[in-house]
């Protein structure tokens, strides 16, 4: 598959210390370049944290990680100030989230208001503490994770919250293959030590506004309203995805496009990432849970249902 030739050497850097994990870093890839926040939902020890560093070295980005507990507050995401003897003065002191990967490990173990303040800087870019409002670094992206196994002492993201997320994703178990590679490179040093940046900060901002200009033929926003009215219309499916769903979807197709090293968007590209932005979405009626089907199983089911465009490139358009 062709890439785009910047996209392919972050790709590639990433690869070095990720191993048998390529739809997962390009899809991740994709939503920081569509200025997205990403939720890791799986189990500990697959590679979630070890990912987001190799991002960030790949990218040049300013890295924090916190470990959420019950007794992490919000100024511990936000920062807080701080009177200083010496001056006088009241010194504002950075929370962990000042940087520009914030690293959010198992958010479903603190508390909802301390969830609710790291939500609310990934929806506006911003921080106001006692009154002064401080933007966030550009480019601003968080990793959120999640354990999925065990619910003691957890606090799980309403629909409403996960909605945040452009993209949730499961890195899952390597392969064969896969563990043999990871136990090989992990022999005798971290990959992570000798990964080597890839690109600069000023680059992910110019990829990013090239990503906002891929161009959309009316026949994909049409195919992607169509999409999100089989899931609201589905008998699978309890909650469909809202119109901020549409929104991520093009903003991830756009993305994937500009990734897959094109101009325009086409209906694979849509279809590509449905379900990583549908997924945490939408909500399975009682019937579908009792007849244990999946909301991949669901969600494949509606994008069937939908008649797929032909692909018109820009040159093409009347």
């Amino acid at each position: 598959m062709k890439y785009n030739q910047r996209a392919e050497k972050i790709m590639q850097a990433v690869g070095h210390a990720v191993v048998g994990k390529d739809d997962a870093v390009a899809k991740i890839l994709m939503a920081i370049l569509a200025k997205g926040h990403i939720l890791l939902d799986d189990i500990p020890g697959v590679g979630k944290t070890t990912t987001a560093l190799a991002f960030s070295k790949a990218m040049q980005l300013e890295f924090s990680r916190l470990q959420f507990t019950p007794d992490v507050l919000p100024t511990d995401v936000v920062g807080f100030s701080m009177y200083d003897k010496e001056s006088g003065e009241f010194r504002f002191q950075p929370g962990a989230a000042f940087c520009n990967l914030f690293l959010a490990d198992e958010i479903n173990r603190t508390s909802s208001k301390t969830q609710s303040a790291l939500l609310e800087v990934m929806e506006e870019g911003r921080i106001t503490v006692e009154g002064v409002t401080r933007p966030m670094p550009s480019p601003y992206v968080v990793i959120a994770t999640q354990n999925p196994v065990g619910s003691i002492g957890t606090q799980m993201l309403p629909e409403s919250q996960l909605d945040r997320f452009i993209i949730r994703l499961n890195m899952g178990y390597p392969d064969r293959a896969g563990e043999i590679e990871i136990l090989k490179r992990r022999h005798d040093h971290n990959p992570l030590d000798t990964l080597e940046p890839a690109v600069q900060i000023a680059d992910i901002l110019q990829m990013q506004k090239e990503v906002e200009a891929v161009h959309v033929d009316d026949a994909i926003y049409a195919y992607i309203a169509d999409l999100a009215a089989a899931t609201r219309e589905h008998p699978r499916i309890e909650l469909g995805l809202s119109p901020r769903g549409s929104i991520a979807l093009i903003r991830m197709a756009k993305a994937a496009a500009y990734v897959y090293g094109r101009s325009y968007v086409t209906p694979d590209d849509v279809q590509d990432v449905f379900t990583d932005v549908a997924a945490h979405r939408v909500v399975l009626s009682s019937r579908a849970k009792v007849n244990n089907l999946t909301v991949e199983q669901v969600l494949a089911d509606a994008v069937g249902q939908v008649d797929v465009p032909p692909v018109v490139k820009p040159s093409e358009a009347p």
